[in-house]
């Protein structure tokens, strides 16, 4: 396989997996807030709960069908583009999407339709079980899905014999020391993305007419979740540093492009790195401030991109991603807290809110898709060449699709996941502007 194609096949699969985590985030989330809202509405004042719930219900279910469709060219794309992975790592990789697409069933089969089609047939309380199951069958189906990626950048409780993974130690393999950070990374930004969306469509809401009791529940429930979970987010960004220093050294020097080994450390705050010359162009610095997120070899000196030769990642791509994703929750941040700061002065009223902070509302609504995707670039890309840190190659697992026929399909992927981007935001849209129409019954049928 040629360079360029070798390149297009994890450009294609990094763009199927980035789809599917968008939703999936989106999905996590909102089911945790739903589920929040479903058990307060069993208590005192239960209007209000009961029709945020039965609002963001909708946006939650079309999450689902979205992540679940994308999650099919995902597995597609596993076999086609990366036939060797299996072989190499089917005695890890095979329980664990086994587990993932069982528990995906099971959420799916079992209490996915009590809750979207339940509500009036159910028992208050016997629903709002069936919520929280939603939303910890959502949580342990994602929970899989990072065990075998923590696992695969940190490649404990397994040996490799014959050039191919056998299990030792199955707690291990679960529990690696990447899966804590990389866990809580994934749901604290599934918190934070579900929460600037619906802070987003509120303010949008506020923008054409005053906000109801069941908008002003869920936009003080969002600015509170997410001027929490951004503080959370940064330390558990300082957490997966400190592992990717240890077990990824080459990742934690392209992300701080740090060229020489021994050099003063210092963080690179903003640069444009020089492949050719191994060097920072125009960068801003601070000095002495980068030793805890740098490897170190077995004398304690710090490990510069030197060490690793023709075997380190994409310096540009992971330097970049790296100060996107952090740019990105930095802004959510400052957004999130200024917006508590002001929403509290106001009882938690978008509608009382400035009409320009609304429209910075609106316009951080998909903030943390942002912030997400440009995260899935420096975790992934990241390992390059690495499909299993430090033992298989990308060049070793992949196919041998011709590059015309990547490139086909390429675009027909993207074409699809257009339009099911624009299918979705035509929805949101719509039900922000004309909010949930009851279903009229007549004579006893819908």
């Amino acid at each position: 396989m040629t360079y360029s194609t070798l390149w297009l096949s994890q450009i294609q699969f990094f763009s199927s997996l980035g789809f599917m985590l968008m939703f999936l985030a989106l999905e996590l989330g909102l089911a945790w807030m739903l589920a929040y809202f479903r058990v307060r509405s069993l208590l005192a004042s239960p209007a209000p709960y009961t029709g945020a719930y039965r609002f963001w219900v909708r946006i939650f279910a079309l999450a689902f069908i979205l992540s679940f469709a994308a999650s099919l060219p995902v597995l597609i794309q596993l076999g086609s583009l990366w036939p060797g992975l299996m072989a190499k790592i089917g005695d890890v990789a095979g329980p664990l999407l086994a587990a993932g697409i069982l528990s995906v069933f099971i959420f799916k089969s079992c209490f996915l339709g009590a809750m979207l089609f339940g509500e009036r047939r159910l028992a208050p309380k016997v629903h709002a079980v069936v919520v929280c199951m939603v939303a910890l069958g959502a949580t342990v189906m994602a929970f899989w899905l990072l065990v075998l990626v923590s696992w695969s950048h940190v490649p404990v409780g397994a040996e490799l014999v014959n050039d191919a993974y056998r299990v030792t130690d199955w707690v291990r393999v679960i529990f690696n020391p990447a899966l804590p950070w990389y866990a809580a990374l994934f749901l604290l930004g599934s918190a934070l993305t579900s929460a600037f969306l619906v802070m987003g469509v509120v303010a949008a809401q506020a923008l054409r007419t005053p906000c109801d009791e069941s908008s002003q529940v869920a936009f003080r429930f969002a600015v509170k979740v997410a001027a929490v979970c951004i503080v959370l987010q940064a330390v558990a960004l300082g957490g997966a540093g400190q592992v990717t220093a240890q077990y990824q050294p080459a990742k934690a020097a392209a992300a701080a492009a740090y060229w020489h080994s021994g050099a003063d450390s210092e963080i690179v705050l903003f640069a444009w790195p020089d492949t050719d010359h191994a060097a920072n162009r125009s960068a801003w610095v601070w000095s002495g401030a980068g030793d805890a997120w740098l490897g170190r070899d077995a004398h304690g000196k710090l490990r510069g991109l030197d060490q690793f030769g023709g075997m380190s990642p994409p310096v540009p791509a992971i330097f970049w991603s790296f100060r996107l994703a952090a740019l990105a929750g930095l802004l959510m941040g400052v957004v999130a807290w200024i917006t508590l700061w002001r929403a509290r002065r106001v009882g938690y009223s978008a509608s009382a809110l400035s009409r320009l902070w609304r429209r910075v509302l609106v316009g951080m609504g998909c903030s943390g898709w942002v912030m997400l995707i440009a995260g899935l670039v420096y975790v992934l890309l990241g390992a390059y060449p690495y499909a299993v840190n430090g033992t298989i190659t990308v060049s070793e697992i992949a196919g041998d699709t011709s590059f015309t026929v990547l490139a086909i399909s390429y675009v027909a992927y993207m074409l699809f996941y257009g339009l099911f981007f624009v299918g979705f935001f035509a929805m949101l849209r719509h039900v922000s502007r004309y909010g949930v129409v009851p279903v009229a019954r007549h004579r006893g049928r819908a």
